[in-house]
């Protein structure tokens, strides 16, 4: 029947990825990626031929009523029209589609439209940042990436007394600036762990106060994509 999947991908070490999904991105007749560029590394080294099509941040507003059209068969423009049974798969860069990354928007868009959703597990950046924090991992709260301007300054207050464990993404070019704001509105004794580069080979957590990863994150060049676990207030 038809359907979308939502396939997690490796957010670093390719062995990561299940042997359910690479099934599923062998069967299905259209993939789904937010970068084909990227997408099509992983499908050569697993020897996946499956056809893929472009579906980011710019175009999933434009695009993602029409893709529930393909997968029913409604969509007269697309190469799936007419055809009963079709799937499609959506994969972002590295991760689950929709935890800080497109996803959301196509699957309230598909269910809306009768679409069968199916989600698979698989890697996600901050579970494994989370568990090897130290810090309680039994209620979290999950910010992904803060407002990079307006509003950014109020979310964080609105933290500040927070009592869970606490998740943010962040770049490598803001990765001080953060650590800078959070000082400012958790205190700068407050404990922190930070992870970049996780499953790859120069993947690397330091735990510490924040003023303490503060000071070595200014000597040290930040590289790779970051996931900050900060202590809650009550911890």
């Amino acid at each position: 029947m038809s359907k979308l999947y939502i396939v997690p991908t490796p957010i670093g070490n390719l062995e990561d990825i299940t042997l359910r999904a690479l099934r599923i991105l062998r069967e299905v007749d259209l993939i789904l990626a937010e970068d084909t560029r990227t997408t099509a590394v992983l499908l050569r080294h697993f020897d996946i031929s499956t056809p893929m099509r472009s579906h980011h941040k710019f175009n999933e507003h434009a695009t993602a009523q029409r893709i529930a059209e393909e997968i029913l068969g409604a969509n007269p423009n697309s190469s799936l029209h007419g055809k009963s049974g079709k799937t499609i798969a959506l994969v972002s860069d590295a991760g689950t589609p929709g935890i800080s990354d497109p996803g959301f928007l196509l699957v309230r868009t598909c269910l809306e439209a009768g679409v069968e959703v199916e989600s698979l597990p698989g890697p996600t950046a901050f579970v494994p940042a989370l568990l090897q924090s130290g810090f309680p991992c039994d209620r979290f709260c999950f910010e992904g990436f803060l407002p990079q301007k307006k509003g950014r300054s109020s979310r964080l207050a609105a933290l500040a007394d927070e009592s869970r464990t606490m998740i943010f993404y962040e770049s490598p070019f803001r990765i001080v600036r953060l650590l800078e704001q959070l000082g400012e509105h958790f205190g700068l004794d407050r404990e922190i762990s930070v992870s970049r580069e996780l499953t790859k080979k120069f993947e690397e957590t330091r735990r510490g106060s924040i003023s303490s990863l503060l000071e070595y994150f200014r000597t040290t060049a930040p590289k790779g994509e970051f996931v900050l676990i900060v202590k809650g207030s009550l911890c």
